[in-house]
């Protein structure tokens, strides 16, 4: 199965892309780890497999694009939700129904696919914004706290959150915000890139190569970056505003602690 292209990654401004499907399965014909991927499923879903796609998978702390798939000859699909197949590497999963039954996509169609621009935009706030978030809290406490280091992020807007490695007290909450609303302030351009290891290195940052086997990449794939300038650089999938200005007022909820790791939460209001 070829991998699907994800248009979205070079250019995250479209927000329609006319493509083709590839393949249209029930469900409940899924691999059962497949299946296990949408949860929510009832018997009419479907899922759609397409040759590009600009629907964002959840994944990298990131929710999934929501939106239509439409047919030129009336055939619609609404995407309730996307992931990555856990059986087939690179395989896009589209999951979702079809507005009528009879009426359904089949290999070699060619469709349009329309994401819905406001969801698209509030996820690329809050990815942006974590990052900035991660930043500010690097910048502010690298060489205070005790075997510091970035652990993992979350971007839902519901449960927005950074984790770190070692010990933030809550004393910090305050410089924290005060950091954080600095680099928001100064519209720091956000600029989207393409690394190999190479350049990882030249620039100080090998801590941040990705395990190019476990992503299922060739040698001489380049990892997409996502550079804060005048901040930091993360390898990174995601969506993104233009500048940290576009991800507006940012408010740190809390610092919470548990076994040597701390986690800073925080929301767009």
């Amino acid at each position: 199965m070829q991998r699907t292209y994800l248009a979205f990654q070079h250019n995250a401004k479209l927000h329609a892309l006319q493509t083709v499907v590839t393949a249209v399965r029930p469900v409940a014909a899924l691999e059962e780890v497949n299946k296990g991927l949408f949860k929510q499923a009832q018997e009419e879903d479907h899922v759609v497999v397409t040759e590009q796609t600009i629907f964002h998978p959840q994944g990298g702390g990131q929710p999934s694009d929501v939106g239509t798939m439409k047919s030129a000859d009336g055939a619609s699909f609404d995407v309730a939700m996307v992931r990555v197949s856990a059986v087939n590497d690179g395989e896009v999963l589209h999951f979702g129904r079809f507005t009528n039954a009879s009426s359904i996509f089949k290999p070699g169609d060619a469709i349009t696919q329309a994401i819905d621009v406001e969801k698209r935009h509030l996820y690329s706030r809050y990815h942006t914004a974590g990052h900035v978030l991660g930043a500010a809290v690097r910048h502010l406490l690298e060489k205070e706290v005790a075997n510091f280091d970035e652990l993992k992020a979350s971007h839902f807007p519901d449960s927005a959150a950074c984790e770190f490695q070692g010990l933030i007290e809550g004393k910090w909450k305050d410089t924290i915000q005060s950091r954080l609303d600095e680099y928001i302030t100064k519209d720091m351009p956000v600029e989207i890139d393409w690394w190999d290891e190479g350049d990882f290195k030249a620039n100080g940052l090998e801590r941040l190569i990705p395990d190019r086997k476990a992503m299922g990449m060739t040698d001489d794939e380049k990892f997409r970056v996502v550079r804060i300038v005048g901040a930091e650089v993360y390898p990174c999938g995601g969506t993104h505003v233009d500048s940290t200005q576009g991800c507006g007022k940012t408010n740190v909820k809390k610092i919470s602690r548990a076994k040597g790791n701390s986690r800073v939460s925080y929301v767009l209001p």
